[in-house]
Formats: structure tokens, sequence, C-alpha cells
């Protein structure tokens, strides 16, 4: 269990793994906190977008949407392999997921299968969408997967997390199915080696 770093260590984590940060905006103080408290944190979440060219995806996962108000994430990662901050705070990316997931994750063991949505994954989770259609044939690129892991790697270590702590959306809530193009198993491996 672990209290949210602050938005400014957030930033120096990523840069400090060799990340290519972009700040959007006044992204330290953009967050849905109104709705609930953040943290304690458990782990980090990846999604992926469903969308198509990198300023519309930054837009639309800072400013949300009428049915889901943003920040829809924290970072956004780019084909590029740039993180584009966009909110810090509670975010709109988790949703409801399962409590003996979120047991999993903190006791950092295999995760069970997600079958109920009972558990606020807002609280707990930082989140990070990643631009792709998430038709399975949109490519990612070497660079975006590594970023990705980068990404995740740069929070578990100041947490001082394995890669058990990250999870994917689709582990996370029923029904859904990002990140689809790679496995989440994948890429724990890759955030093993990294924090290795």
């Amino acid at each position: 269990m672990s209290p949210p770093m602050s938005a400014n260590s957030f930033l120096d984590v990523l840069r400090d793994e060799g990340l290519t940060v972009v700040e959007v905006g006044e992204w330290r103080t953009h967050n849905r906190n109104h709705k609930g408290p953040w943290g304690p944190v458990h782990g980090v979440m990846i999604h992926h977008t469903v969308t198509k060219g990198s300023a519309s995806t930054v837009r639309i996962c800072r400013d949300g949407y009428a049915s889901l108000p943003g920040p829809l994430c924290h970072g956004v990662i780019t084909k590029d392999g740039r993180v584009h901050l966009v909110g810090y705070g509670r975010a709109n990316h988790a949703g409801l997921g399962d409590d003996d997931v979120l047991r999993a994750v903190i006791a950092e063991k295999a995760l069970p299968p997600d079958n109920e949505a009972n558990t606020d994954g807002n609280r707990h989770f930082y989140g990070f969408e990643c631009e792709n259609l998430g038709d399975g044939e949109d490519p990612w690129p070497a660079v975006q997967l590594e970023a990705i892991e980068k990404a995740a790697a740069a929070i578990c270590r100041h947490h001082g997390w394995t890669a058990r702590s990250v999870i994917g959306h689709l582990e996370w809530q029923p029904g859904k199915v990002d990140p689809r193009g790679f496995t989440m198993n994948s890429m724990r491996a890759r955030i093993d080696e990294r924090l290795k």
C-alpha cells in the first residue's frame, strides 16, 4: 500500500527512466478528485485508446467526452513513444473491477479471472492510455512498446513494486479487451527484466 507520489516526482521518475515527456496544460491539477479519493495506489493499468492520430488522442484523453469527463488517464503514450501527461490524481480510466484482482495485485501474485465489477479502480491505479485502434491489426511500434515498459517500470521502481503490479484493463474489468495486440504477460516480462 502506497500513497501516490507527487506530480513532480511522477514527472521526474518518467524522465529518469529515459522517457520523452510532454506536459499538457495544467496537468498537475487536472483530475477527478472531487468524485472520491485517489490512493492508496497499488499498481499501474495499461489501456488502448481505440483512436487514431496523436493530437486528437491526447485531446480526448485530457478532456474526455460528455458521458465520461477527463482526464481519462495520467499519461498518453503515443505511437512515437512520447508520454503526454494529461492529468494527475483521480482519473476516469479503470472504472469498477474485481476485488480479487486487486488483492492479487497488492500481494503481487498471479491474477485470478476478473469476473466481478465491485471495486473502484480509479482510486488505486496509475493509468496509461496507449494510442492504438485496438482492432488487433493496428501495429504497436517498438518505440511505443518500449515506452510502455519504461513508464510502468519507472512507477514500480519508485514504489518498490514488481512487474506483477502492472495489469491490463482486460485483467481488471469483465468485458474489456485492452490492450489488444500484445499480451500483458509479455509486457510484464519486459518490465521485470528492466527492473533487474
